[in-house]
């Protein structure tokens, strides 16, 4: 078998950046911590000494493979167009790029279509071997489970099907090496032995659930009926939501205030949901979307000749609320005449429908909104002061999501679920680059803002891959902290190439700032394979902005050609 040789792994180099300035160290979008290996040792040992080494052993091996399967996404991006085993040795190259170990490939045979692998690797320099060994001296079992989980599940997810990889050779036995195989798990004898150590069904895992079913029945007591569509748990969130718990079993009118997109509606809904009139209508009114000529038809209902055009008799929003609950939206935009008779129905309990001289008596929780400062309306003139006072009685203010960063990430979790089911899409999640994105940004829309953003995100990710900054922001996205990259030396530096003065070196040559973009363009597409995403991704693009790039120079170069 021909010897593996990996390919240079400036590509990989250029993932990891460290940003000192908030605190950040990334690996392409996800975020990465740099710990002490006598943290890590502490955390072993009190794992072990507390839940016993079975258990301790489940828990590494699974970390292990979650942070593999990050990592062969990665290896799908950077090298995906390229050759298959160029492609798998990221992992390895990563491995040893992030101090877990120095890897050496002994034999490795894969076939993607086939579905086939066998892979055998050393390890040497192997952090866990090492700090276990510190801990409890020289054992009779391998003892890499963290490092086994990250090889089986970063091949797992590369190959499409689990691959176990076993310690055949452990440097904490006393060898000077640790040796590992991969292969498909059905062709180990003793795969049943081993796979248990992968799944999350573990003694420790039944204690969390409980305690998970535990804390659920404490959060029950203090808040019974919780509405799944309502999701936060921030301190203004929390009050927002024990006022309007508070207001349900009363008939109180309730005012709602926010600005645009904090979900007032959805806190009506929630309002009704929790209240005894739950089986009865939930009608909602949009009233600044409604022609000042319509409202009162609307909201009271018409008389069959009380104008042009009314052919028939028709009951009005109060009415067909009778028993539940109306939501008047935007309620500071109703016209003067309009308010004077939405004050007679809440003082009075009845209803006149239009061009009708009987009242009909109504049985309404009504439930107001508004992001105007109703205050400043009525000093104006705009909003009648005796309706202000019957509508202020309960104000629920609901904090803009500027204000609740802690619940974007919940938030955006079930978003994501949603528009997965929706369109019919699966993502892995969205890359930590996103989510600090998408925690920093000022959000003036809101959560509808970050709804749109969440679906355009779902809609443009790649089937089964992440949502990333781009995916999110498109031309917008925002701007990046400045990074220091490390070069091959393994040394700090602002250029990512090694401290190469790149714009120093082209002004030297003399060439054209045209040709050289029409040669990187070139370059990156012959070095994808001509895939012009991959390519896009190489050049910190995305693939529209690349495609404008090459029918551009197209166009140039035929032009010339024409001319000449």
């Amino acid at each position: 078998m021909k010897e593996i040789r990996y390919p240079e792994n400036a590509d990989l180099r250029q993932l990891l950046r460290f940003s000192d300035k908030d605190g950040l160290i990334w690996l392409g979008e996800h975020r990465m911590v740099l710990l002490h290996t006598a943290a890590l040792s502490e955390l072993r040992k009190e794992l072990i000494d507390s839940v016993g080494a079975e258990q301790a052993r489940r828990i590494l091996t699974r970390m292990g493979f979650a942070s593999g399967l990050r990592d062969a996404e990665l290896a799908r991006k950077i090298r995906g167009a390229g050759n298959l085993v160029d492609a798998f040795v990221v992992g390895p190259q990563l491995h040893m790029l992030e101090g877990c170990v120095e890897v050496e490939p002994v034999r490795l045979d894969i076939d993607g279509e086939a579905g086939k692998f066998y892979g055998e690797f050393i390890w040497r320099q192997s952090w866990e071997a090492e700090v276990h060994v510190q801990q409890y001296g020289e054992m009779d079992h391998p003892v890499c489970w963290m490092m086994i989980g990250y090889a089986s599940g970063y091949t797992s997810a590369f190959m499409g099907r689990f691959i176990l990889f076993r310690e055949v050779e452990c440097a904490a036995m006393g060898t000077d090496h640790c040796r590992i195989v991969g292969k498909p798990a059905e062709e180990w004898p003793d795969a049943h032995e081993l796979t248990p150590y992968f799944e999350a069904d573990s003694i420790v895992g039944r204690l969390l659930e409980l305690r998970e079913e535990v804390e659920a029945m404490r959060q029950s007591i203090a808040c019974p009926r919780r509405i799944p569509n309502l999701i936060g748990a921030s301190t203004g969130f929390r009050n927002a939501y024990e006022l309007v718990t508070k207001a349900a079993s009363t008939n109180v009118t309730v005012l709602l205030l926010g600005e645009t997109g904090v979900g007032k509606e959805r806190f009506a809904r929630a309002l009704h949901e929790l209240s005894p009139r739950k089986e009865a209508p939930f009608v909602a009114v949009n009233c600044a979307a409604l022609p000042d000529e319509l409202i009162e038809s609307e909201l009271f209902g018409v008389e069959r000749g009380a104008f042009t055009g009314a052919h028939a008799s028709r009951a009005g929003k109060f009415e067909r609320a009778d028993g539940g609950t109306l939501f008047l939206d935007e309620v500071g935009e109703l016209p003067l005449s309009a308010q004077a008779k939405l004050l007679r129905v809440l003082q009075e309990g009845e209803i006149e429908r239009l061009g009708d001289e009987r009242t009909r008596k109504i049985n309404v929780r009504l439930v107001a909104a508004t992001n105007v400062d109703l205050q400043d309306a009525v000093a104006a003139g705009r909003f009648r002061r005796d309706l202000y006072y019957r509508l202020n009685v309960y104000p629920v203010t609901i904090p803009p999501l500027r204000e609740r960063a802690s619940d974007i990430p919940p938030l955006v979790e079930a978003m994501t679920a949603r528009f997965c089911s929706l369109h019919a899409k699966r993502v892995a999640g969205i890359t930590d680059k996103a989510m600090l994105a998408l925690k920093n940004h000022r959000w003036p829309g809101n959560v509808r803002e970050l709804e749109n953003v969440i679906e355009r995100g779902v809609i443009l990710a790649p089937q089964n891959g992440w949502v990333e900054v781009e995916h999110l922001f498109l031309g917008a996205v925002p701007p990046a902290t400045a990074h220091a990259c490390i070069d091959k030396s393994g040394k700090l530096g602002e250029q990512p190439r090694g401290g190469l003065d790149l714009p120093g070196a082209v002004l030297d040559a003399g060439v054209s700032l045209e040709a050289l973009e029409q040669d990187i363009l070139q370059r990156a597409v012959q070095r994808a394979g001509g895939n012009l995403s991959a390519a896009a991704r190489m050049l910190g693009m995305t693939r529209p902005q690349l495609n404008y790039r090459l029918k551009k120079q197209a166009l140039q170069g035929g032009g010339s050609a024409a001319l000449g």
